[in-house]
C-alpha cells in the first residue's frame, strides 16, 4: 500500500472535542499480531495520541513530515531519516509538526525480548537518553524490520531483528558499558512474566507469583522492573490491552473484547485503554476499519 494511496482513506470524525475529533485522512495500519513484537504505521495530520506510555521499546522512523512529541520534558521533532527510541514506561505524545501531518512507523517490541538478545548480564535495561537519534545503523536495523508490514515475521527474523536492536540500543547507551551490578534473577523474573502472559484472563494474586518464582513479592517487583521495565501489574495489563487492540482490529465489539482479555467491563477497558494508548479503543476501531 503506497502512502498517497493511504492519505486518501478517510476516518468518520467523533464528536467528543480533543484527542476523539479525529481528523480527516487519519489513519492506522496494524501488521499481524506477534508474540513480543509489533509492528504499525499510520498518518496524522493534527494531534495524534494524548500522554500515554507503553511497557516495551518504541522504535521507528518518521517517513514524511515532521512527527513532534514531548519526551522527559522536551519538546522532540522527528524528521525522516532520523530513529525513534522511547524507553518503556516513559510519558509521551504524539501530534503533526507542520500542517503537512505526518507519516511513521513504529516497532514495539517486549523489553524481555531485549533482554534474552544481550550478550552478557546486566543491572539494567539498556536506557537511550536522546528519544530521538542520527545513527544510520540503528536506522537501517529498523527500516529492515518495519519493511514488510504485511507480512508475518518468521522467529528466525525476529531472533536477528532483536539481537541487532539490542546491539544497536547499547551502543547508544554509555551506562552500559563496565562490570554488571546488582544481577538480576533471570529465571525467577522470566517464570513471573509467562504465568502472567498464560494467565491474562484472571487475577493474578501475589502469592501465586511467589510460589511460582520462590521470590518475595517485593524483590519480585523490584527485580522484575529491573528486567522489564514496568512492574508485573502493568505488564498484565499491558498484554490484556494487546488482545483488546489485536481482537478489535480482527471485528469483534468492544464490550466482548474486553471481557476476553479478562476485564471487569468495557468501561473498565476503556479506561485503561486510553491511559496506555493515548486514544479511545472506539477511535482505535475507527483507525483499523479505514485502514482495512
Amino acid at each position: 500500500m503506497s502512502a498517497s494511496a493511504s492519505r486518501k482513506r478517510v476516518v468518520t470524525q467523533g464528536t467528543t472535542p480533543g484527542l476523539e475529533r479525529l481528523c480527516t485522512g487519519d489513519w492506522v495500519r496494524h501488521a499481524p499480531l506477534q508474540v513480543g513484537i509489533q509492528r504499525i504505521e499510520a498518518f496524522f495530520s493534527g494531534e495524534a495520541y494524548a500522554p500515554h506510555r507503553h511497557d516495551t521499546y518504541s522504535i521507528g522512523y518518521t517517513i514524511d513530515g515532521v512527527q513532534s512529541f514531548d519526551y522527559r520534558g522536551t519538546r522532540v521533532n522527528s524528521t525522516p531519516g532520523r530513529v525513534i527510541v522511547l524507553h518503556p514506561d516513559e510519558i509521551h505524545n504524539g501530534e503533526a509538526g507542520t500542517e503537512q501531518g505526518f507519516h511513521y512507523r513504529m516497532l514495539y517490541i517486549e523489553p524481555s525480548l531485549i533482554r534474552e538478545a544481550l550478550c552478557r548480564p546486566a543491572s539494567a535495561l539498556p536506557f537511550v537518553r536522546d528519544a530521538v537519534l542520527d545513527d544510520p545503523r540503528l536506522f537501517e536495523i529498523v527500516h529492515s524490520a518495519l519493511s514488510e508490514m504485511d507480512a508475518v515475521m518468521e522467529p528466525i527474523a525476529i531472533d536477528g531483528i532483536t539481537a541487532h536492536l539490542a546491539d544497536g540500543l547499547l551502543v547508544n547507551d554509555a551506562s552500559t558499558i563496565g562490570p554488571a551490578r546488582n544481577l538480576i534473577d533471570i529465571k525467577a523474573v522470566r517464570l513471573a512474566r509467562e504465568y502472567l502472559q498464560a494467565n491474562i484472563h484472571r487475577t493474578v494474586a501475589s502469592r501465586e507469583l511467589e510460589l511460582v518464582t520462590g521470590q518475595d513479592r517485593y524483590e519480585l517487583a523490584r527485580q522484575f522492573r529491573k528486567a522489564y521495565g514496568t512492574s508485573p501489574y502493568r505488564y498484565l495489563t499491558m498484554r490484556r490491552l494487546d488482545k483488546v487492540r489485536f481482537d478489535i482490529a480482527q471485528g469483534l465489539n468492544l464490550a466482548d473484547a474486553a471481557i476476553n482479555a479478562g476485564f471487569n467491563d468495557q468501561a473498565h477497558m476503556t479506561r485503561r485503554f486510553k491511559a496506555n494508548f493515548g486514544l479511545s479503543p472506539g477511535s482505535w476501531q475507527r483507525l483499523v476499519r479505514s485502514s482495512a
